[in-house]
């Protein structure tokens, strides 16, 4: 691609196949046939690696694609935000979502099933545009002042090691296994972490087993977060007892965790997390491996996301 200038039409499509999935390439010819019937003008990139997705969206943008269009899950959604975010030109593009990963929470909420592509296609082509937030993570390492943007819920505790345990498998099979095998973990071998966190002129210095800050619902655990009223959720849960955990868990399938006795809510704009007593970090379903001290918060209407006519589902 030059730096000519694109047809503000044509979308440019970043395909991140399903990792595992037994014929990655049947969905992607499915998705095509359908933008060929709807004559949709686009240009197409597959992704090498996740390494290789925030690397392609600045691209795009950069060369002036107004339409950048991620066919992924999570992980891929964030990625591609971060590719956007760090072009000049992210004030200019709009972000259409294709759902297509084992986690689509994101795409969900706003009534996107990963089944049902070509509803998603016909969104794009309707291009029904709204601003949403972005939350963004700053801190500071050897190579120095660090930016990671997310769209969905940054994850530090216990659900962040579920993460972990799951994206070292390839196959899809095995990597639902080992979120089975890691929601046993919770059951079984809890662990509390001692956190220090300060938001909203309050210093929080206790032993929890997880903590959520969520732009969005974050699989549950953020169920009333909504990713455009400038606020972030955030969720601060202590070690429960045996029966504890699978009352927690139950909530969180239900989305009713904010009755959870041992959970305490907080909404704000910003937070300082000064140390997570070695947890680990996940953000919109990859791991992270920031430093502490770390900042959290919320940059509104800074996306433009383009979304359902109708939405469902919440």
């Amino acid at each position: 691609m030059t730096k000519n200038k694109i047809d503000r039409h044509r979308w440019g499509i970043i395909y991140c196949p399903r990792l595992g999935s037994i014929s990655p390439r049947h969905r992607w010819r499915e998705i095509r046939e359908y933008l060929k019937d709807k004559h949709v003008v686009y240009d197409y990139i597959q992704s090498e690696d996740y390494n290789s997705l925030e690397r392609q969206a600045k691209m795009l943008a950069d060369n002036g694609y107004e339409t950048i269009v991620v066919v992924g899950g999570d992980g891929a959604l964030q990625d591609v935000v971060n590719g956007i975010m760090a072009s000049e030109n992210h004030g200019k593009v709009s972000l259409g979502i294709i759902p297509n990963g084992i986690a689509n929470d994101y795409a969900s909420y706003w009534g996107l099933p990963m089944a049902d592509y070509k509803a998603a296609v016909d969104c794009i082509i309707t291009h029904r545009v709204r601003k949403v937030d972005v939350g963004c993570c700053h801190y500071t390492n050897d190579a120095g002042e660090q930016k990671r943007y997310f769209l969905n819920v940054l994850n530090i505790g216990l659900t962040a090691r579920v993460v972990e345990i799951a994206n070292q498998k390839r196959f899809i099979f095995a990597k639902l296994g080992s979120i089975v095998r890691g929601l046993f973990q919770l059951l079984f071998f809890r662990q509390s972490y001692k956190m220090r966190f300060r938001l909203n002129n309050q210093n929080v210095d206790k032993n929890f087993m997880m903590l959520c800050i969520g732009n969005s619902r974050g699989y549950g655990m953020t169920p009333s977060a909504v990713p455009y009223n400038g606020w972030l959720d955030v969720s601060a849960i202590k070690m429960p007892k045996f029966f504890g955990m699978i009352e927690g868990l139950l909530m969180v399938y239900r989305r009713k965790i904010m009755n959870y006795e041992l959970m305490e809510p907080f909404r704000t704009t910003k937070v300082l997390i000064e140390d997570v007593g070695g947890a680990h970090v996940g953000i919109d379903g990859r791991m992270f491996h920031p430093t502490f001290p770390m900042t959290v918060s919320v940059m509104p209407e800074t996306i433009n996301l383009i979304i359902p006519t109708k939405i469902k589902n919440r």
